[in-house]
């Protein structure tokens, strides 16, 4: 397979993960029927928000952890067109300068791809022995494939170190495949690795609190208490329930949430240390001719709104929200974003209709 077949194959199969306290990157094993991820991707949830090409962004249920490999599986939903995609042989040899591709939604963006090779194929790290390579990998990029030159999976994109150079670590295939078999073994019952003895303890055997191989405590999933909001995320989340949105699905990561309104987007952020809350709302896109117009009616927008400010980021046309955190209750906060909904939805639509923009491939 060349390299663009391989990135269009792993689009339909590669899913963004959200919790309250992260983001990160899935795949689809369809043999299995499973999404696999990385444990911290996970870490201290039940279940999680998924999104991918083809797929509505809804919550998916985590059915076994392992901190130890850092692994997680997450239960597909029953309907999906997500692609098959397949697994190297576990017997198979990687030797340095391989050619590779990591694939995954980095810093929360959409799917990206990047190549490098193999630098190292047995980096010892407590044990374990990842594939150390040199594709660029970023926060987000957590729990992607690491795929070989064949289109193959040959490891999970698993951690980073940040010191100029792009050094990324992948636990190897076989690793994979052997907690797949494990667990296969339980016949879809939850489970979670003892992090003592390493055994893989199913739901329907655990004694209250402690494995029943070495009577180590242990944490099952079913145990794991749900996340509840304090301070300003609280403030956000009851006015974005006021507002009738699903709350479990609009959050996207640490003081993050994404709501839809009309044919508009709109991320909303917390910036604890500043004390900054924003709302962007991401409208159409800029067209390819008379331009200048469309400037020239944002500009003069920015005199006319209130509170709100047209930018353009790339090709995207962002109109914006910002209040800092002590001037914000529940009543505050929904009369404000309520006026950025509405703003958003109906200058969208002179944007595309009068202007020439497109719509956000998003929404549409």
């Amino acid at each position: 397979m060349n390299t663009k077949s391989i990135i269009e194959l792993y689009k339909k199969s590669v899913i963004q993960i959200a919790t309250p306290y992260s983001t990160g990157t899935g795949f689809y094993l369809s043999h299995y029927d499973l999404i696999v991820t990385n444990e911290h991707v996970v870490r201290d949830n039940k279940e999680v928000i998924i999104d991918a090409e083809g797929l509505d962004k809804q919550l998916a249920e985590i059915c076994f952890l392992d901190e130890k490999y850092d692994l997680a599986f997450l239960i597909p939903p029953k309907d999906h067109n997500m692609a098959s995609v397949p697994l190297a042989n576990a017997e198979m040899d990687h030797a340095e300068g391989d050619e590779i591709l990591a694939v995954g939604h980095p810093f929360g963006l959409k799917y990206t791809a990047t190549k490098g090779i193999i630098s190292n194929s047995e980096h010892d790290d407590r044990g374990i022995l990842y594939l150390q390579h040199d594709a660029a990998l970023n926060p987000g990029n957590s729990g992607g494939p690491l795929i070989s030159a064949k289109g193959e999976i040959i490891g999970v994109n698993t951690f980073i170190v940040s010191n100029g150079n792009n050094i990324g670590f992948s636990l190897p295939i076989h690793y994979l495949q052997k907690a797949l078999q494990e667990f296969k073994e339980g016949n879809g019952v939850s489970a979670v690795r003892c992090n003592s003895c390493l055994n893989m303890v199913f739901e329907n055997t655990v004694k209250g609190q402690y494995c029943h191989h070495c009577g180590s405590k242990i944490q099952m999933i079913s145990q794991i208490d749900s996340y509840e909001p304090s301070g300003i995320s609280r403030t956000i989340e009851g006015m974005l329930e006021e507002m009738g949105y699903d709350i479990p699905i609009s959050r996207m990561g640490p003081s993050n949430w994404t709501i839809k309104r009309g044919s508009a987007i709109i991320n909303i952020a917390y910036h604890e240390k500043s004390g900054l809350i924003t709302g962007d709302a991401y409208l159409g896109k800029l067209p390819d001719e008379n331009i200048s117009e469309i400037y020239s009616y944002m500009l003069h927008q920015n005199f006319e709104l209130d509170g709100l400010t047209f930018s353009v980021r790339r090709q995207d046309i962002i109109l914006s929200l910002l209040i800092f955190d002590q001037y914000l209750n529940q009543q505050t906060a929904k009369q404000l974003f309520d006026h950025l909904s509405e703003a958003a939805d109906y200058h969208d639509n002179i944007l595309v209709e009068r202007y020439g923009a497109s719509w956000n491939e998003a929404t549409h």
